[in-house]
This record gives structure tokens, C-alpha cells and sequence, in this order.
């Protein structure tokens, strides 16, 4: 509740120094346009002013210091022109002025929007390996058969929806980095591990075969939810692309001060967009899925986006038609 409180007046003190801006805005430019008009006319009024003319025997006023009499036939179309600017400079002065307002409102929105979709995409894997595993312990069960094994996997699988949901709440919550992040560590092994565990039942399905390869003593700075939420999304995109009796491999190695995690298929290759656009919103490949599952373009662009908030990066290291790398590069936490 104090997060979701201190979110809201966050949100509300921006509105309102929104509305503060607005205010000056408006203000100062209603000022400088009556100024400028205001300016104008007493310029034409005083350009176009001549000395009035008396009678030869009324008194001699024709000096410098004498009435002056103003044509209006000249002064009220000037008058008229600068006015209808002033109007037109107006209002796009509250154009834009209403556009800045409205920008805060439309980014709480936009930021609504992503969450809502990444929620929903990062949750979509794991609620289809609970529906699995749940038809499995029903088997089972009919059959007399101990579900021990599977309940266990079931706790684990709601674990990980949990900590995934925590994981994106935080995110969305700080905009990006956190202070923490630096600090963070996590066993590359571990997090191939835990992906595969979700991702196996789907790949079984599908007669995929899932293996890893990552030493024991690799780690990189990350945390380790989120890093297991970047394989989950490689390896659910590289499944959804694969034929049965393929083979996906997980593949871990240090390079420097970076680590390197591999993911490689053998499906039919990337066509129909170029593979650096692969990583923007809704972007999607012209490869039939081979799954038939339908692709919303969203889980490359949060790899890209887990790996820029540690530092790191992604990128299709090379594709064919006989299968797809992409190569996820992380600070490695023994130098960081």
C-alpha cells in the first residue's frame, strides 16, 4: 500500500506542476500577444497622426505641440490584421501549450498499456505449463498414480508467476534501472535451469528436446528472475519456430568481462524483417510457428530490454534455414 500511495502522489504532483506550467504559459504568451498587439496600433496610431488644421483666423495650433488628428479609415484595417494575428498566435500558443499539458497523461498511459501487454505476455508461458502440468496430475490421479512430483512442480510454477509479476510491478514502478541492479548476481546455470523448467512441458509437447550448458561458476550481474524471464522468452520464441525432433540449446561461456548465453535452434530461420528490428514492439518474423500458437512481438522486445537495464545486450548472431542463434551478452559479475 505505501508503494501504491507513494505512486499516486508521484503521479498527482506531476499533473499538477503539468497544470502550473500551463497556467504560465498561458499567461505569459496572453500577455506578450496584448503587449505586441497593444504596441502595434499605438505605433500605426502615432505613424498616421497628422497636426489638425485651423481656420487662418482661430489660433495658430499648427506647432509640434498642437492637436493631432488620426485617420481611422487607416488605422482600423491595421488595427483589425494585427488583431486576428493575435487570435491566430493564441491559439496556437494554447495548442501547444495543451499538448505539453496533456504529454504526463498520455506517458501514466502508454505506461499502462506496456505493463498490461508485458504482464500478459510474461505470464502466458507459465499459465500454459500449470494447464500441463495440472492435465498431467489429473492423469495420474484417474489412474491411482502419485501426484507428489507434480504438486511440487505446480508450487514452483506458481513461484515463478509470482516472482515474475513482482519482478515487472518493480520495473514499472522505478522506470528502468534500480540502484540494486549494480550490485546484482546470479548463477547463469541456475537461471538456464529454471527456464527450461517452464518451458519443458511445451517443448515436450511439441517433441523439443531442451539442453544447457553452463558451468557452475558462471555468473553474471543480473537478477536472477529477471534473467530467467530473458531465457524464457528466447527459448518460448525458439519452441514456437522449431519442428518436432529438433533440439534447443542453451549455451553459457565467459568472453572477457562479458558473458555469453547462447540460444540456438534448428527451425526454418528468420525471414520477412530484418533481425535488428526483431527487438522493437509487435515486431514479428514471417517464419510460420510451427506450434500454431499465435505471436504478439513482445518477448524479444523485453529481452532487449532486461539486457539494456543490466548493461548488456542481444542480437540475432546468425540465422539460416537450418535454425536461429541469439547471442545475449552480460556483464560478468567476477569483474563487475
Amino acid at each position: 500500500m505505501r508503494r501504491v500511495d507513494a505512486a499516486t502522489i508521484a503521479d498527482r504532483r506531476r499533473v499538477q506542476q503539468a497544470a502550473v506550467r500551463t497556467g504560465l504559459w498561458v499567461g505569459a504568451a496572453s500577455a506578450g500577444v496584448v503587449a505586441i498587439v497593444t504596441i502595434v496600433i499605438v505605433s500605426v496610431v502615432l505613424a498616421t497622426a497628422r497636426p489638425e488644421r485651423r481656420p487662418p483666423h482661430g489660433f495658430d495650433g499648427d506647432g509640434p505641440g498642437g492637436p493631432q488628428v488620426v485617420d481611422v479609415d487607416d488605422v482600423v484595417p491595421v488595427a483589425i490584421a494585427v488583431g486576428l494575428l493575435g487570435v491566430v498566435l493564441l491559439g496556437l500558443i494554447a495548442w501547444y501549450v495543451s499538448r505539453r499539458a496533456a504529454q504526463p497523461l498520455a506517458d501514466a498511459l502508454e505506461v499502462q498499456r506496456r505493463f498490461v501487454a508485458d504482464a500478459s505476455h510474461e505470464l502466458r508461458t507459465p499459465l500454459t505449463t500449470l494447464t500441463a502440468r495440472i492435465q498431467l496430475a489429473q492423469h495420474r490421479v484417474d489412474r491411482g498414480g502419485d501426484v507428489d512430483a507434480v504438486l511440487a512442480q505446480l508450487r514452483h510454477d506458481a513461484a515463478v508467476m509470482d516472482a515474475v509479476l513482482t519482478d515487472l510491478l518493480v520495473s514499472a514502478e522505478s522506470a528502468g534501472a534500480r540502484p540494486q541492479d549494480a550490485s546484482a548476481t546470479v548463477s547463469v546455470a541456475e537461471a538456464a535451469r529454471d527456464a527450461i523448467r517452464v518451458i519443458e512441458p511445451r517443448a515436450s509437447e511439441r517433441g523439443v528436446t531442451l539442453v544447457a550448458e553452463a558451468l557452475p561458476a558462471l555468473h553474471a550481474g543480473a537478477e536472477a528472475t529477471s534473467l530467467t524471464r530473458a531465457l524464457v522468452a528466447l527459448l518460448d520464441n525458439a519452441v514456437r519456430y522449431s519442428p518436432p525432433g529438433s533440439v534447443i540449446a542453451v549455451r553459457a561461456r565467459r568472453a572477457g568481462r562479458r558473458i555469453e548465453v547462447r540460444v540456438s535452434d534448428q527451425g526454418t530461420g528468420i525471414t520477412g524483417i530484418d533481425p535488428e528490428h526483431l527487438f522493437e514492439r509487435f515486431a514479428r518474423s514471417d517464419a510460420p510457428e510451427a506450434d500454431g500458437r499465435r505471436g504478439f512481438g513482445l518477448g524479444l522486445a523485453l529481452v532487449s530490454d532486461i539486457a539494456t537495464r543490466f548493461g548488456g545486450s542481444v542480437r540475432v548472431e546468425s540465422t539460416s534455414g537450418d535454425g536461429t542463434t541469439f547471442l545475449l551478452e552480460l556483464p560478468d559479475a567476477a569483474h563487475a
